[in-house]
């Protein structure tokens, strides 16, 4: 079904992704949502060739500007192959260096820009201070709301003075949940004051900075909006934002995919609520024809209000194609990147081992069984490999045993810590090992029984799993 063009279709943005090697399955999609008149998309995954054509075509047959955006917070080769993968926010917040912030920010935005992406979602602006959050974990650059308020501010300046509009998320911040709001409505039970003056902290140096886009959270307060509404939908909280905060951009809601975004209410009846409640665009909502219709019942002025901030927005930050970023760029932009991934990594437990040119690399990966794919492990032993380290088939006695730990914030798994499996294993592998790297958040350190010398690397793209080869190399094989 094909709906007419509607104007406030402008405020529903949908989803894109990359299957079996191309957009191609999208094409109905894309053809339906862009005669009805969407304001743009949110892309998942692709080439850097791919992602450069298809932001051409989109443009191209909808026959004006769009906001095209994808999630970034890793640097844009966290979505988007053939572009430079950036660490996570808390090894950035972990280096504490405003300016490296600042970089990674414009190396993101200059890359996004240069495939024809104008909108990135990011930075989280969320407080690391829960332990048991199950989402939040390395996506937050600290626990201390001045570090990550100035990380926060740095980004969205790096990113926004290079061309591209920046989206702090998830206001008014998603550090305290011990829930995750893919799955369902997280409860913050800490009172308004405590959450107006810690957790908000580094949304209000988002709007200092010039932030253009807010997130709101699929969360409750009920200590400060005492319907129990989540955010998204909490006239009371989004007034805060705009009254006390100030901020005159544009809101966008989190991907109506989660479970959070229905907790209350069935899809269309929900987008209708947010946007009544003061946001102005929708994100990728699972039934987009759907919700437009839907939004048919918002008040008029209401309405109104969210389209005209969405074509301010776009008249800011609309532009297709700028420029281009060729090979010679990319690596410069990757040498940045492995500067800070070898400054991020370091031992976090015990002593550096010595090690030998004869390694053991037994896996313990606890991403495994999601629904989404994990990157490739084989990356730290393939790098180490190429500096003449052996693997050999059968241990010597000068063979050396290295345990890799994978533990990302994934949405399926509705826990902070490693799983009993992973735990288990770890307490039949760890006696006789040599060194273990993380490839977490630090503090799963103490899930790691024994005393084996831990090292930090903080997530396990391949970025980060070459620069603790080099760790490896330079910290351990030497010496050994």
């Amino acid at each position: 079904m094909i709906l007419p063009p509607l104007p406030r279709a402008r405020l529903v943005c949908p989803a894109l992704r990359w299957r079996r090697g191309s957009f191609k399955s999208e094409r109905t999609k894309i053809e339906q949502a862009l005669a009805a008149g969407v304001g743009g998309f949110i892309l998942f995954g692709g080439t850097r060739a791919a992602v450069t054509a298809l932001a051409r075509a989109l443009r191209d047959v909808a026959g004006r500007p769009l906001l095209l955006g994808s999630d970034f917070e890793r640097g844009p080769g966290q979505q988007v192959k053939g572009l430079t993968e950036l660490p996570p926010p808390a090894a950035l917040g972990y280096l504490n260096d405003l300016d490296a912030t600042y970089a990674a920010a414009s190396i993101t935005a200059t890359e996004a820009r240069a495939v024809g992406l104008n909108w990135i979602f990011a930075p989280v602006c969320d407080l690391d201070i829960e332990p048991k959050n199950p989402i939040v974990q390395t996506r937050s650059f600290a626990a201390d709301p001045e570090r990550v308020a100035a990380h926060a501010a740095a980004w969205i300046r790096g990113c926004q003075e290079h061309g591209a509009l920046a989206c702090a998320k998830h206001y008014p911040g998603h550090g305290r949940t011990t829930t995750d709001s893919h799955e369902g409505l997280p409860i913050v039970e800490a009172m308004g004051d405590d959450v107006q003056r810690t957790d908000v902290a580094p949304f209000k140096a988002a709007v200092d900075a010039g932030v253009g886009s807010v997130m709101p959270a699929f969360v409750a307060y009920p200590r400060w909006d005492a319907s129990g509404s989540a955010a998204t939908f909490s006239p009371i909280i989004l007034g805060y934002l705009r009254d006390t905060l100030r901020f005159s951009g544009l809101t966008v809601t989190d991907a109506f995919i989660m479970g959070g975004a229905t907790a209350a209410a069935p899809e269309g009846e929900a987008a209708a609520a947010a946007i009544a409640a003061g946001c102005d665009m929708l994100l990728y909502p699972t039934d987009w024809a759907g919700v437009v219709h839907a939004l048919e019942g918002v008040p008029a002025a209401r309405a109104e209000e969210a389209l005209a901030r969405y074509e301010k927005s776009l008249g800011e930050w609309g532009m297709g194609d700028a420029g281009r970023v060729d090979d010679a760029m990319l690596v410069e932009h990757q040498k940045f990147a492995d500067s800070l991934s070898d400054r991020a990594v370091h031992l976090i437990r015990g002593t550096s081992p010595a090690l030998s040119k004869s390694l053991a690399v037994t896996i313990v990966d606890d991403d495994v069984g999601g629904p989404y794919t994990i990157p490739p492990r084989d990356v730290f032993a393939k790098t180490l490999a190429t500096q003449g380290v052996r693997f050999p088939r059968n241990r010597t006695p000068d063979t050396r045993h290295l345990i890799l730990v994978y533990a990302e914030p994934r949405s399926w798994k509705g826990r902070a810590d490693l799983g009993a499996q992973s735990v288990a294993k770890l307490e039949r592998l760890v006696p006789g090992a040599s060194l273990v790297v993380l490839f977490a958040h630090p503090r799963l350190a103490a899930q790691i029984p024994g005393d084996v010398p831990v090292v930090c690397a903080w997530h396990g793209q391949a970025l980060m799993q070459r620069a603790a080869a080099r760790w490896v190399q330079a910290a351990g094989v030497q010496r050994g």
